[in-house]
């Protein structure tokens, strides 16, 4: 009865703000309140086996080498074929790292005891292990059996909660395999208990070439088309039996796709055949790109809407590729595409918001806000009340992760859409590196998932987080908007200062524009041009 009093404040509280004329400051100081009322609310309603695994998420944050080895295992463990090889490389990270501490005693032993044994046995000893890392991840990755997944997503239907489907697989390394996640993605759209999927372009086309980018621009529209028209064949029923059509989101990972995703899909989206189907994609407010980005989304999709088209989404995420682009960065001798500050990513994504919830935008764009940062939350559930743009406005966070914050966010704002990867039993070996991706992410010190087991409002992990979150609502505006890639070869002026230590040029950056049309008109004009002829000499 207490939770639902304190509900009724919450959604009493969305209903004030409509009525008031509120600056950016008065703004952030409610989100503060209210995410402190969710966590209160969250927390009561914590299930046993919940808490269990936020007590463990909770003592691995405070085991740094129990952290690290579990990081390590994840990655290295479980993807050779053999065995052997997997139990060998269990037994080194064990004696590199030791048995983390974090782990509840029998665990311990039980890890302990697979490590001698595994020495004799592997074959009987590796599987058991798998079989446990993916009992332990099945909240996180959902197995994609129907058996199994079916029940879950009929579950979910029945407590009011959407789910979005991605599935995962095998590196895209050839047509062959491309076909084959494309018929997954396929069959998945087809199965009338899936209303929802995302789908990156690089998990259905294998030959992206930013050198060819029209070439490789029509093969992903190709693509597209067949997803599109395998959608709007096909309907979902709703629990209150109302038909709804299915609903493609396009993924968004490599920064060298952000452009060609956007083209491709704003390309197919304009055509006759699709012009009203309603479609998503995903912007990364690391990217500082993100915002101009999304602004000519929006002035795209007004043109589109006023032609007789229907309004599409914006799933606006913070970004969870960062290491990814470092090392690629590092290796090309180029800037890293993201920020290099997380202060900045956050307050480009409240920035991304308030675009996103203004009345004249949300209208045409309506917006998907995903995080499971309570403050982020909050300061969206009020902007949306503010602007009063509910219908066009909704929430989403990660299936598997901190459940009972995702049925507080649900009851307050009546719905939420999870995003939940699935894997075929084979497959789960090449889920490890998105398994990998989540831990690294959600265990870093300035994540708001690294301090949420446990915290409590008022004490030092709530006062980090609440002063991170104040300090980016103010610098909101401040931030640039402007892209950190910006080598231009055809601009280019090369000095050779022989003082200096040797330092490689960078590698050509074809992820800009302005480079891809260099090389093209340098090859244009060679494709005129008479090449004299070098004679052979031998020994002069």
């Amino acid at each position: 009865m207490m939770t639902e009093m304190k509900q009724i404040s919450i959604q009493q509280r969305l209903v004030e703000v409509k009525d008031k004329a509120l600056s950016d400051a008065q703004v952030a100081e409610l989100a503060v309140d209210l995410a402190a009322e969710i966590l209160k609310i969250s927390t009561r309603g914590q299930k046993l086996s919940e808490r269990y695994q936020g007590w463990k998420m909770a003592r691995m944050m405070d085991d740094s080498m129990g952290k690290t080895l579990t990081l390590a295992m994840a990655d290295q463990v479980f993807r050779s074929p053999s065995d052997s090889r997997s139990a060998s490389q269990f037994r080194y990270l064990i004696d590199q790292y030791g048995i983390p501490t974090y782990l509840p005693l029998h665990e311990q032993i039980a890890m302990r005891v697979g490590g001698i044994a595994s020495a004799v046995a592997p074959d009987m000893i590796m599987p058991a292990i798998t079989w446990k890392m993916r009992g332990e991840s099945s909240n996180v990755i959902l197995p994609s059996e129907d058996e199994k997944l079916t029940p879950h997503m009929q579950k979910r239907k029945r407590q009011g909660i959407r789910m979005n489907i991605n599935q995962l697989g095998e590196a895209i390394l050839g047509e062959e395999e491309a076909a084959h996640r494309m018929a997954q993605v396929i069959g998945r759209l087809e199965s009338p208990d899936c209303e929802y999927i995302s789908v990156k372009i690089s998990a259905v086309f294998s030959q992206i070439n930013l050198l060819a980018y029209d070439q490789t621009l029509d093969e992903i529209k190709l693509r597209l088309r067949e997803l599109y028209r395998t959608a709007q064949q096909h309907t979902f029923t709703r629990e209150d039996r109302s038909q709804s059509p299915k609903f493609v989101n396009l993924d968004m990972e490599e920064y060298r796709d952000l452009h060609l995703t956007c083209d491709a899909f704003k390309q197919v989206l304009m055509e006759e055949e699709f012009i009203q189907m309603k479609a998503g994609i995903v912007l990364q407010a690391y990217l500082p790109d993100s915002f101009e980005v999304q602004k000519d989304l929006t002035e795209w999709a007004r043109q589109r809407v006023a032609q007789g088209g229907s309004p599409i989404k914006i799933r606006i995420v913070k970004g969870a590729n960062l290491a990814m682009e470092q090392v690629e960065a590092s290796l090309h001798d180029w800037p890293q595409a993201p920020y290099s500050t997380k202060a900045d990513v956050d307050a480009n994504y409240k920035r991304m918001v308030h675009y996103g919830c203004e009345l004249e935008n949300a209208k045409v764009v309506h917006l998907g806000v995903a995080s499971h940062n309570l403050f982020e939350l909050a300061y969206a559930m009020l902007l949306r009340a503010g602007h009063e743009v509910e219908e066009y406005v909704e929430f989403e966070m990660l299936e598997g992760m901190a459940n009972h914050q995702a049925r507080a966010v649900r009851d307050a704002v009546d719905g939420l859409l999870l995003y939940a990867p699935v894997v075929e039993k084979e497959d789960f070996h090449s889920a490890i590196a998105y398994l990998v991706r989540r831990l690294d992410e959600n265990t870093s010190e300035e994540n708001f998932l690294h301090d949420i087991f446990g915290m409590k409002p008022g004490d030092a992990s709530w006062i980090k987080q609440r002063d991170m979150f104040l300090t980016s609502c103010r610098r909101r505006n401040e931030i640039s908007a402007s892209t950190n890639r910006v080598q231009d070869r055809a601009n280019e002026v090369h000095t050779l200062d022989l003082k200096k230590p040797f330092h490689n040029a960078a590698d050509t950056d074809w992820s800009l524009r302005h480079n891809m049309r260099w090389i093209l008109e340098k090859i244009e004009n060679y494709k005129d041009r008479q090449i004299d002829t070098v004679p052979v000499q031998i020994a002069g």
